[in-house]
């Protein structure tokens, strides 16, 4: 499995203009989000970019590219159809091929030198599959993610084979149907923002679309249960986190987590504690 291309879906209503937010990133440059997510994805070793925008909305994410902006091809999401249709308008941008794809309103914060990213395509090729990044999460959250059920792969730390994939579940069911041996209570495996998809999930996607007649929204979870119904389908658990900029002190989390994991730790530290001293 030769992954080379990316796609980032930034079409989302809620979520149109926040890769635009500018933050500081770990070696203390001001960038936009966009620009970290692209060093991230580009780091790991793709080529090419697909981002998925809203009509009219190219100028200013070329903008927030940067230096990037040439590795780009833009995608229109021409029917607010749902995230799922979202990627699904990448289909002849990605063709038959095996693709990295990332939210936009999420960054990443590795544990170390190898970025999430290219963890994360090391372990797809490997494994030759589609493989979602997970991370366990506690259940107040569960409203903001897509989760799985899962079995833990024997002499494989932190990967697993996905058997259910739901989107949002209420705590109740997740708690009947995505409980695994391991994980603390009260807390489930929820979706990275990070995931290889292959051609495959494409498929299910358009299926999808047309059993709704292109009157339904699609979600990507829906898509995924069926790969973990017909095909080899992992979730791995990263040596990061993710942070989801799109919720409320979501932009501050991150960039307290770039901060703190950067050059300038212990400067972010010394302010810290002098802010929390004053307060």
């Amino acid at each position: 499995m030769n992954i080379r291309k990316a796609v980032i879906t930034v079409a989302g209503p809620a979520q149109r203009t926040l890769p635009l937010q500018t933050l500081v990133d770990r070696d203390g440059q001001t960038k936009s989000a966009l620009s970290i997510l692209l060093e991230e994805v580009i780091q790991a070793g793709i080529e090419e970019v697909g981002l998925v925008i809203c009509p009219g909305d190219q100028s200013p994410f070329a903008t927030a590219a940067g230096p990037h902006a040439g590795r780009i091809q833009f995608i229109e999401q021409t029917k607010p159809l749902g995230y799922g249709h979202a990627i699904l308008s990448a289909h002849p941008f990605t063709g038959s091929e095996a693709f990295l794809h990332l939210v936009g309103d999420h960054l990443h914060v590795a544990k170390g030198e190898k970025s999430c990213a290219r963890q994360l395509i090391e372990i797809a090729t490997a494994e030759s599959c589609a493989v979602s990044a997970v991370q366990a999460t506690h259940e107040s959250k569960l409203p903001y993610y897509g989760a799985v059920g899962a079995r833990r792969l024997q002499g494989h730390a932190g990967l697993y084979q996905v058997d259910t994939v739901l989107e949002k579940p209420t705590p109740t069911v997740a708690e009947q149907k995505l409980l695994i041996p391991g994980l603390r209570a009260g807390h489930y495996l929820c979706f990275f923002g990070m995931h290889v998809l292959t051609p495959t999930v494409m498929d299910s996607l358009e299926e999808m679309v047309r059993q709704t007649d292109g009157a339904g929204r699609i979600h990507l979870s829906s898509a995924l249960a069926r790969t973990a119904e017909s095909e080899r389908y992992l979730a791995a658990e990263l040596a990061g986190r993710r942070y989801d900029i799109g919720v409320k002190y979501g932009l501050l989390t991150a960039q307290l987590a770039l901060a703190l994991s950067g050059q300038d730790r212990d400067e972010v530290l010394t302010h810290l504690v002098e802010l929390l001293a004053q307060t």
